[in-house]
Parts: C-alpha cells; sequence; structure tokens
C-alpha cells in the first residue's frame, strides 16, 4: 500500500496530461478574484529530480515532458509553472501537481494536500515550504470527506491514486458519490491509467451512469517500454468549467502526433 513512489514516473506522458488540463483548469479558476480552495488525496512529494536514478531508469521522462515541452508555448500555465519551478530549482526539476497548484494560485487560495507514504509526505512538507499549503499525513479519501464542504466553498479537488490497491477501482465510485454530494459546487476531478488489462473499465461504467455532464477525457501513446501495461491516460471531470472541452481537444490533436509522427 505505501511502496509507491512517482519518482520513477515523473514527467511521464499521463503527467503531461493530467498536468497541462490541471493547470488549465486552475487558471480558468483564478480569473476570478474570489479566493478557492485546492484539495488533493495523494500528492507525492510535489517536486521532482528528472536526472535523479529513478527518473533515468525507467524513461518515462524522457519519453515525456522532456520530449513534449515544446507543445506548450510560454502563455501556458503548465509552462509557466515549470518555468517557475525550475527558475528556483534547476533545469532537471518537474513540479508534480501540488507545486502546480501552489505556483498558479493565489495567496487567498487555500491548499490541502494528502499524501500518506511517510518518506513521500516529509519530501512534500518540505517543496511545499512558503508555499502555505497545509500537508495532511493521511488517507487522502478520509481527507476528502473530512474537508468537503472547504472554505471556500469554490475550488477544485484532484484524486489521483496510484491504483497500487486494486481495491481503488471498486471503491472510487462511492467516494465520489459522497464527495459530490458533500461538495455540491467543487470541479472534482479524477485521473485513471487506460491499461491493456481494462481495470479500469468498469469504474467508468459506474461513474458515468451516476454523473450525467460529467466530461470524459483521454488520450493513447505508446508503452514506455515493451509489456508496460498503461497505453493512455483519462480525466473524469465532474462540474467541468467552461472551456476545458476545448482545451482538451487541441492536446489530444497533439498526442496523435505520437501514434502518428
Amino acid at each position: 500500500m505505501l511502496s509507491y513512489q512517482h519518482s520513477y514516473h515523473a514527467g511521464n506522458l499521463a503527467d503531461v496530461h493530467k498536468h497541462a488540463l490541471l493547470a488549465w483548469m486552475l487558471a480558468y479558476l483564478t480569473r476570478k478574484d474570489k479566493p478557492l480552495s485546492y484539495i488533493e488525496t495523494h500528492a507525492g512529494r510535489g517536486l521532482y529530480d528528472l536526472s535523479d536514478p529513478a527518473a533515468l531508469k525507467t524513461g518515462e521522462a524522457a519519453s515525456g515532458i522532456t520530449r513534449v515541452q515544446p507543445w506548450f508555448d510560454a502563455t501556458h500555465p503548465l509552462a509557466r509553472a515549470i518555468d517557475k519551478i525550475r527558475h528556483s530549482h534547476g533545469p532537471q526539476a518537474y513540479p508534480g501537481s501540488p507545486l502546480i497548484a501552489a505556483t498558479l494560485l493565489r495567496a487567498t487560495d487555500t491548499l490541502h494536500l494528502a499524501e500518506m507514504h511517510p518518506q513521500e509526505h516529509a519530501a512534500l512538507q518540505a517543496a511545499m515550504v512558503g508555499t502555505g499549503a497545509r500537508c495532511h499525513h493521511q488517507d487522502g479519501f478520509a481527507l476528502a470527506h473530512a474537508l468537503t464542504p472547504p472554505s471556500p466553498r469554490r475550488g477544485l479537488m484532484l484524486i489521483d491514486p496510484s491504483y497500487e490497491v486494486k481495491s481503488d477501482y471498486a471503491d472510487i465510485p462511492g467516494h465520489m458519490r459522497c464527495i459530490t454530494r458533500a461538495w455540491n459546487v467543487g470541479i472534482i476531478c479524477l485521473w485513471y491509467p487506460i491499461l491493456t488489462s481494462r481495470s479500469h473499465q468498469a469504474m467508468l461504467e459506474q461513474l458515468q451512469s451516476a454523473h450525467e455532464g460529467a466530461f470524459r477525457h483521454e488520450v493513447h501513446f505508446p508503452p514506455t517500454r515493451p509489456g508496460h501495461g498503461m497505453v493512455g491516460s483519462g480525466l473524469f471531470v465532474i462540474r467541468p468549467p467552461f472551456g476545458l472541452e476545448e482545451a482538451a481537444a487541441q492536446l489530444a490533436k497533439q498526442f496523435e502526433q505520437l501514434a502518428h509522427p
């Protein structure tokens, strides 16, 4: 349960998909002066070094953000977040979603981050120093239920488990049903892997049946290495902000280049 460490996978194509759309949504939300809440259930360590042996071992960053960063011009919120983090931490730094959020949000906004892994939580606390984020060493779903509805009520929750615990697929629809009921104005965003095993399929069928009007977006890409089971990335967004569908469609066109270079 606590063995997963994202350092091996940071900056991969799934991160690019997830982080590009998350950054877009956060930039959209900050167009209004009203403060907001950001909650993340599975935060990881927040900051990654793409020259670390873990990242080099899998090569996922090399085929991910290192390869496709030209997709994002300097005005894209993901590019702005990466540039700011690299200015502070060096050219091989890559921000996880907690630091992307902290970089794009404002002093008036509230950030709650949950991480159960002891070493990852310690690294998260170090990465988030000075951001005002509250780092919780506890189960992310427990935190989500405890905090909703948050204050401020306006905002976004990212649910991004590793799916290392196979029961996540069965449990997530129930968690999301309770969270969306409790937080009836929040944007709830779930990331999931697209696997050759199709482990995600039954979960998605339940989610789509329960949440009419939610936005589902998927991109597909070649496996990073022979035998690797992840061949795509998906986001399921309840109460999607206006314009997200168009932003996702543009991103999908860029991902199609990977299959048809």
